[in-house]
């Protein structure tokens, strides 16, 4: 029976993601700014947009719904600069007559989205706001909740479990390491890519919370079957997370639920920590599994394990050798070798790397836009790379950890290696993150399809125009780019000098020396790039629809 959601007693709107109500001109949400603060102008705004820019511009919402929620309906919808018809789920908000606590909370849930950026986190692709509705464009994963699978399979082999637990925990690690806590972890919230992969990815934020270290949050919601003891005791911090993985992991082991009967009772049990061990569900298992359940469903939220440390427990150790190596691939030790012993790093990655930091400021700019247009076929060329990399496992690269698995995987120096890093880290926070990656591989892994190039000269069009002016890339860079004054970064790639960059000028200057030809992709000619939406040919996708959870 899929669980239902507590949603008791209050909780202050934090100050760092209030948001005041507004009638008339749409200002903006102070929610956004806090994530402009904290990952980047270019990764807020490039995705956020306001009239005279809508939905209806970039997307064709179709009538099918892949899952209903209580603020509606999510519906099917295909790009209409992408060819194969690419598709997304999206959610609408009605804005009429909406009250300030549910609009502060609103806008905390698309805060917190517009920062994710980790291979196991859904991507949120775009947020139109009007005055009267606000739409979130989302990936679509067609591969069903992990719920649905532990339903078809009942409990999971226990090599699975350590599998899908490992990636629960990155993504789970990456949001407590970015000060955020999820709130309602459970199986119905981890949803598979595309059907008959293994790779998942963590969704819905409309509970998660930016968390202030010295404060205790009071609100009492989540899901009862998940919930942690001191969530019932209003009084409780992010090791609630970990609390609900634990459930997770105990569900995949036995196939059965830790705590049962009635409300009264699943509460009683749960403020004990007496969850039900029959002997004949543990047969079979490791030790090595029952201590990290164990370790997780604790009482004390200060002797649980963290996020951090339940990566390093024994059961999610290496337990087979290490696959063989493939030409043009280079074994990368880890600083930390909790996942394995050693990575193979592509010669392309880092060539990509390389390239990347001696591109210009623009073509950065524009690479890091387009990387959130990527297909997750796309993304998933190279994502292993990006967590291979990932010696801290916190979702993005520190520097000491970058310069010394890129000094090992053929970059001649430290000193260049500190050059791509900064390159990479374009919002100065000390850390590369995820799209950031991605936009690196444009140059030397993934095509340059005609269709991203529509698509990012669209986030920059910002009212709609056709073309591209310093009014429009101040709007989605800021001020400055990289200390550069974004007026500068125009005449880049202006070829006519009338301050404003055409799509004709904008395809011609990133095809210049970004574009990877590969088997299944016809080369790019600009002369043939419209204006208009792209025609839609090259290839068809299989579209199956999401199962999303409801709160009941």
């Amino acid at each position: 029976m899929r669980s239902c959601n507590l949603t008791l007693g209050e909780e202050a709107t934090p100050a760092r993601v209030a948001y005041i109500s507004l009638e008339g001109p749409i200002l903006e949400p102070p929610g956004l700014e806090i994530a402009s603060m904290r990952v980047g102008h270019l990764s807020v705004h490039s995705r956020y947009h306001r009239l005279p820019r809508c939905v209806e511009d970039d997307y064709e919402i179709t009538d099918r719904v892949l899952g209903s929620g209580i603020n509606g309906d999510v519906h099917l919808a295909l790009g209409k600069h992408a060819r194969g018809s690419q598709a997304y789920a999206v959610k609408a908000f009605d804005m009429h007559n909406i009250s300030v606590d549910k609009r502060a909370e609103l806008d905390s849930e698309v805060a917190v989205f517009l920062e994710m950026d980790h291979p196991h986190v859904a991507r949120l692709v775009d947020v139109y706001e009007t005055s009267h509705t606000l739409h979130l464009v989302m990936e679509h994963l067609e591969g069903g909740e992990l719920f649905d699978r532990v339903a078809q399979r009942r409990r999971f082999r226990e090599a699975e479990a350590v599998h899908a637990t490992r990636q629960m925990l990155l993504a789970v690690n990456y949001l407590h390491s970015h000060d955020i806590v999820h709130r309602d972890v459970k199986l119905e919230n981890f949803v598979y890519d595309v059907k008959n992969s293994d790779h998942m990815k963590l969704i819905d934020f409309g509970f998660s919370r930016i968390w202030d270290f010295d404060s205790k949050l009071q609100r009492v919601l989540g899901s009862l079957a998940y919930v942690a003891p001191e969530v019932l005791n209003k009084s409780y911090t992010k090791q609630c997370d970990l609390w609900s993985l634990g459930v997770i992991t105990f569900i995949l082991l036995t196939g059965s639920m830790p705590f049962d009967g009635t409300r009264e009772a699943q509460i009683s049990s749960i403020k004990a920590g007496t969850y039900n061990m029959k002997p004949s569900r543990w047969k079979g298992i490791s030790k090595e599994a029952l201590s990290f359940v164990q370790a997780l469903l604790v009482v004390d939220p200060e002797h649980r394990l963290t996020a951090e440390s339940a990566l390093r427990h024994a059961w999610l150790q290496p337990q087979a050798l290490q696959a063989p190596r493939q030409p043009g691939e280079r074994c990368v030790e880890r600083a930390s070798s909790t996942v394995h012993p050693s990575v193979c790093i592509d010669s392309s990655i880092v060539e990509g790397l390389r390239q990347f930091g001696q591109a210009s400021r623009f073509r950065r700019a524009c690479l890091e836009t387009m990387a959130w247009s990527l297909s997750n076929e796309e993304r998933a060329k190279v994502r292993d790379s990006f967590l291979a990399l990932d010696a801290t496992q916190r979702g993005s690269l520190s520097l000491e950890a970058f310069c010394k698995t890129i000094g090992q995987a053929g970059v001649a120096s430290e000193q260049e290696a500190r050059q791509i890093f900064d390159a990479l880290d374009s919002d100065q926070d000390d850390a590369v993150h995820y799209s950031a990656f991605l936009a690196a591989m444009l140059t030397s892994c993934l095509a340059l399809r005609s269709e991203l190039l529509h698509d990012t000269f669209r986030r920059f069009d910002v009212d709609n125009r056709g073309i591209i002016t310093p009014e429009n890339l101040r709007q989605v860079l800021g001020d400055e780019f990289e200390g550069v004054e974004v007026g500068e970064l125009l005449k880049e790639a202006s070829s006519s000098n009338d301050n404003q960059i055409s799509y004709e000028e904008f395809a011609a200057h990133l095809c210049e020396s970004t574009i990877v030809p590969t088997a299944d992709t016809a080369p790019i000619d600009s002369a043939k790039f419209p204006v208009a939406a792209s025609q839609r040919s090259m290839r068809r996708w299989t579209l199956t629809p999401l199962p999303l959870r409801s709160r009941l």
